[in-house]
C-alpha cells in the first residue's frame, strides 16, 4: 500500500450542522458520504470496513470536491455511537510496578526498592504463564479530544491514563494469535480516567476492584482525534505515548512496554465474548499516572495527549 494516499477518519460536525463521517487529509475534511452515501456514521463504515476501506483510499486517492477546512469544523470522537469498550488493565511493566509501590501493594514494611523488585517479578510470570487482566467500559462515557472534562462530585483523586485504542473492523469470535490483527480497522488515542478513591470496595473486600463506578462517569473517556487505518500504522508496538498537565510531561512510554500485545489481547477477549466492528479496545497505559506523583486532576488542568502517528488530544478539567 505504499503508493496509497494515507488518511485518517473520523466524525466532524460545522457549527450549527449534524455530525458526518469525513477523511482527513493535509487539513482538509472530506465527506465519505460522497463515496458511500448509505453510510452515515463511521459506525456504518466500520460495519462493512473491508469494502469501505477500499472506496475510501479511492477518496483519498482522487478527493471530490475542494474539502473542508479541518480548523472550521467541530471534531468529535470518531467513532459516534460505539460499540463495547473493552479494557486492559496493568498491562504496561513500568506502570504496574509503579502502582504498586505508589499503593503498597504488598508487605507493609516493605522498602519501595523491594516492592519493586516484588511487582517485577509478578509481572515477568504473568506475561510468561498468565492471562490478561480486562473489564469492560461503558460507551455513554466517551466524549470527544477536545471536549471539557467534568470532573464528577463523587469521588476524590481522578487520574489520567493514556491509553492506544484498537478499532475493531471484524466481527471476531475465537480468534488466534496469528489471526488476531487482521480483525483491526485501525487506531486511535484514549484517555481512561479513573476516580482512584473509588476503586477498591473496602465494604466487601472480597469482591476487590469497582470499575464501573470509577471509570465510566460521562466523559471520562476522551478519544480521537482518528482512528488511523491500520495499514498506515507501520507498528502498533512501537508508538510513543506522552500526556502533558499544564504543559509538564507526566506520562512518557512505548507501547512496547505491554505486557500482553495487541494480538494476545485481541485474542484473549475473542475466546470470552464477541467483537463486533466498531468496539474499541483500550491496551493499557504506561508510567506516570497521578497516583505515582501524588498529584491529581484539579479544575483548570489543561490535558494534552499525543500517540506518534495518531494526532494530540487537548482537554480542559472543570
Amino acid at each position: 500500500m505504499s503508493s496509497s494516499t494515507p488518511f485518517s477518519l473520523g466524525t466532524f460536525a460545522e457549527a450549527s450542522g449534524s455530525p458526518f463521517p469525513g477523511i482527513v487529509l493535509d487539513d482538509k475534511v472530506y465527506d465519505t458520504r460522497a463515496v458511500l452515501p448509505e453510510a452515515a456514521t463511521t459506525r456504518d463504515l466500520l460495519a462493512d470496513w473491508e469494502a469501505a476501506l477500499d472506496a475510501l483510499q479511492g477518496l483519498a486517492d482522487a478527493p471530490v470536491g475542494p474539502g473542508l477546512p479541518l480548523g472550521d469544523l467541530r471534531v468529535l470522537a470518531p467513532v459516534q455511537l460505539p460499540g463495547q469498550i473493552i479494557a486492559a488493565g496493568a498491562n504496561y511493566r513500568e506502570h504496574v510496578i509503579q502502582i504498586t509501590v505508589a499503593h503498597r501493594l504488598g508487605k507493609a514494611d516493605a522498602t519501595e526498592e523491594e516492592l519493586r523488585e516484588q511487582a517485577a517479578r509478578e509481572i515477568d510470570e504473568r506475561r510468561a504463564n498468565g492471562e490478561p487482566y480486562v473489564w469492560i467500559g461503558v460507551p455513554s462515557a466517551i466524549s470527544g479530544p477536545y471536549d471539557d472534562i467534568v470532573l464528577p462530585s463523587i469521588g476524590e483523586n481522578h487520574d489520567w491514563e493514556l491509553e492506544l485504542g484498537v478499532i475493531i473492523g471484524r466481527e471476531a469470535r475465537e480468534v488466534s494469535h496469528d489471526e488476531a490483527l487482521n480483525y483491526v480497522a485501525g487506531y486511535t488515542i484514549c484517555n481512561d480516567l479513573t476516580t482512584r478513591s473509588l476503586v477498591p470496595r473496602p465494604e466487601i473486600p472480597m469482591m476487590g476492584t469497582d470499575w464501573m463506578r470509577s471509570k465510566n462517569q460521562p466523559g471520562f473517556y476522551p478519544t480521537g482525534p482518528y482512528v488511523v487505518p491500520a495499514r498506515f500504522v507501520a507498528d502498533p508496538h512501537d508508538l510513543d505515548i506522552t500526556l502533558r498537565l499544564n504543559g509538564k510531561v507526566m506520562q512518557k512510554g512505548n507501547t512496547g512496554d505491554m505486557v500482553f500485545d495487541i494480538p494476545a489481547l485481541i485474542s484473549y477477549v475473542s475466546h470470552r465474548l464477541v467483537l463486533q466492528p466498531g468496539d474499541m479496545l483500550i491496551t493499557g497505559s504506561p508510567e506516570g499516572n497521578g497516583s505515582h506523583y501524588g498529584r491529581f486532576l484539579r479544575a483548570g488542568d489543561v490535558m494534552e495527549s499525543e500517540i506518534s502517528g495518531l494526532g494530540s488530544q487537548r482537554n480542559v478539567c472543570r
